[in-house]
């Protein structure tokens, strides 16, 4: 294992402290319970919007924590979920007197200790509702879910929702677009290689050099199946067909389309795929109206891409095109 790490049980506070060193004009972190929240929270009057997940995946979820997106992020272990404590903690942190918005991959970790933070949030008199995002067409359950697994689709819902509440969206609009949101995003990713995972020291699974797997999840869940590697195009033709039959996309739709890289996979490779679903979108008569290509949810330092089409309505891109300020997604300021 080759890592820029000092000690493996200590990446995760030391990665947050750095990053409060780096942007301490949009994020502050609270330790113990480790959570990122914004510098000017709370903000009296608008819906508090927190999000989570176990570390490993960034920019997802800490580096989307600013104007216009979230208002707290709680990162776990690397790949682990967050507790209770967390959620609680962040959400007592920013709440501005108008509710809490949780946004929440479905992974049965994720859902039932947000669900345990919201009912202690409830308990106090809080008002709290819940997005669940539930967006991989590749398996209809995980080793980590019950359900479809939640991937790229938070990302795309943490902007657009994070916009409306600075724009004052009360709590149940918020959470009426959120479902709208999910319903029409779909996402499917392929891996290279596998990960390592600091406290683990080795890889999570092992490919062949002439390897790939299709359908992977963030976690390095096993697929649809391993094949042997393939070029470019065709990788790209077997995630796209899935997405688009599942909601089913149809000629004539607007899409905001994430090309999103696992981790290990340069920009000069994305740009290579995203040509690839740009052809296929304007072959079926699919305008991408929006787009965002790097790394936005990443699995460690995985080689790999991921694929997420949103079908977007004219609320969606207004709320899109609304500027944010977050460590690692910015525009319009």
């Amino acid at each position: 294992m080759k890592k820029l790490i000092n000690d493996p049980q200590n990446v995760v506070p030391e990665a947050l402290e750095g990053m409060a060193k780096a942007h301490p004009d949009l994020v502050k972190v609270h330790f113990e319970p480790n959570f990122v929240y914004r510098a000017d929270a709370p903000r009296q009057g608008k819906v508090a919007i927190i999000s989570g997940g176990g570390s490993g995946h960034e920019p997802m979820h800490v580096g989307f924590v600013g104007y216009g997106m979230l208002d707290a992020a709680c990162p776990g272990a690397v790949f682990t979920s967050p507790t209770p404590d967390q959620m609680y903690e962040a959400a007592k942190m920013v709440h501005g007197g108008a509710g809490i918005l949780l946004i929440v991959k479905n992974y049965a970790g994720d859902v039932m200790n947000f669900d345990m933070a919201a009912d202690l949030l409830r308990g106090e008199g809080l008002q709290v509702e819940s997005v669940l995002i539930a967006d991989d067409v590749a398996v209809e359950s995980s080793l980590y879910s019950q359900g479809r697994r939640g991937t790229g689709t938070t990302v795309l819902a943490e902007k657009i929702l994070g916009a409306a509440a600075e724009q004052g969206y009360d709590l149940q609009r918020l959470a009426a677009l959120g479902l709208r949101v999910a319903e029409n995003g779909r996402c499917m990713g392929m891996a290279l290689t596998s990960c390592t995972v600091p406290h683990v020291g080795k890889p999570t699974f092992e490919l062949g050099e002439q390897e790939m797997e299709i359908g992977i999840g963030i976690h390095g869940e096993p697929g649809r199946y391993r094949e042997p590697l393939a070029r470019a195009d065709e990788i790209v033709e077997r995630l796209m067909e899935p997405i688009l039959s599942d909601l089913p996309f149809q000629s004539g739709d607007r899409v905001i389309c994430m090309v999103n890289s696992m981790g290990g996979t340069p920009l000069i490779e994305l740009y290579i795929v995203y040509r690839r679903v740009a052809q296929i979108c304007e072959e079926r008569g699919i305008q991408i109206v929006r787009n965002l290509i790097g790394p936005y949810i990443t699995s460690l330092e995985m080689a790999g891409t991921s694929i997420t089409l949103l079908r977007a309505d004219d609320e969606m891109l207004s709320l899109w095109d609304h500027p944010v300020k977050t460590p690692a997604l910015r525009w319009g300021m």
